[in-house]
């Protein structure tokens, strides 16, 4: 009949349609979704449900190999999946998935006879961020030796962006880098490590932080200037040589610019 228009399709909000393809259990299809012709297609929504699953939990196979390594296929793809339905994607981006999964293994009962599991995947998240930083030149020591000593002290340091800090007490540097290699090294010393994540010239390094840096690292990368840096460490651990520290970071790409703390970049 002329003038007539079809009707409007109820509409479906975004989270109920989310909150569907995540459900523990199958739902039905949600009120609002249908084909062309109108109609509710349960076959075909529950394709399209297992599809985002299986999607899910091979992104986060790929971004946690360490983790999945350890404790085995089998588990890995069990613990995915409750992450799965439990922790809904922000972002259409898919290799941004995963960033609360670290806290999930912390939490996840199962995996409570390999205490260390979270934190190697707090590594595997750093090593992701790391890989995937914005592009952007780090100071060498020509740079460093040109600045004037005695403003030294007083100045902050600003991270090359691909640079992370994973302070844990169980040695998941090592962890990590003995999986990088076949057939897989033990860890011979069980202590805590931190693990600073940097990315020169292009390519992911992980480095064990010697015990005495430990407190200087973590100040500079807080916010500290050197000199509170400096002492901080010097507190922690009275072997602590602020020359070798910092020519360490340097030669790492650590430092992005250095200046002075309510100053322009040097």
């Amino acid at each position: 009949m002329s003038g007539q228009t079809a009707p409007e399709p109820p509409s479906l909000p975004a989270t109920d349609f989310v909150a569907a393809l995540t459900a523990r259990q199958a739902p039905s299809v949600p009120k609002g979704l249908t084909t062309r012709r109108g109609m509710p297609d349960a076959s075909r929504f529950a394709i399209y449900r297992n599809n985002v699953h299986v999607s899910l939990v091979e992104a986060l196979g790929k971004r946690f190999p360490v983790t999945r390594q350890l404790v085995g296929d089998d588990f890995f793809r069990g613990m995915a999946r409750e992450f799965v339905q439990a922790v809904k994607p922000r972002s259409p981006v898919l290799l941004e998935y995963g960033a609360e999964f670290p806290a999930f293994v912390a939490s996840f009962a199962p995996a409570d006879t390999v205490p260390y599991l979270a934190d190697v995947a707090r590594i595997e998240i750093a090593v992701s961020e790391s890989y995937h930083a914005v592009e952007a030149p780090a100071l060498d020591m020509a740079a460093i030796a040109a600045l004037d000593p005695e403003r030294l002290g007083d100045m902050v340091i600003e991270a090359h962006p691909a640079v992370r800090l994973v302070r844990a007490t169980f040695p998941v540097g090592t962890i990590w880098s003995n999986h990088q290699v076949e057939p897989v090294k033990p860890v011979v010393e069980w202590t805590g490590e931190d693990v600073l994540v940097t990315r020169p010239k292009a390519r992911i390094g992980l480095t064990v932080l010697p015990p005495a840096d430990e407190s200087f690292v973590a100040a500079l990368l807080s916010g500290r200037t050197l000199a509170q840096a400096a002492e901080a460490a010097i507190e922690a651990d009275a072997a602590f040589d602020f020359g070798r520290a910092l020519v360490a970071l340097i030669n790492l790409g650590v430092v992005r610019a250095v200046r002075d703390r309510e100053t322009s970049d040097v």
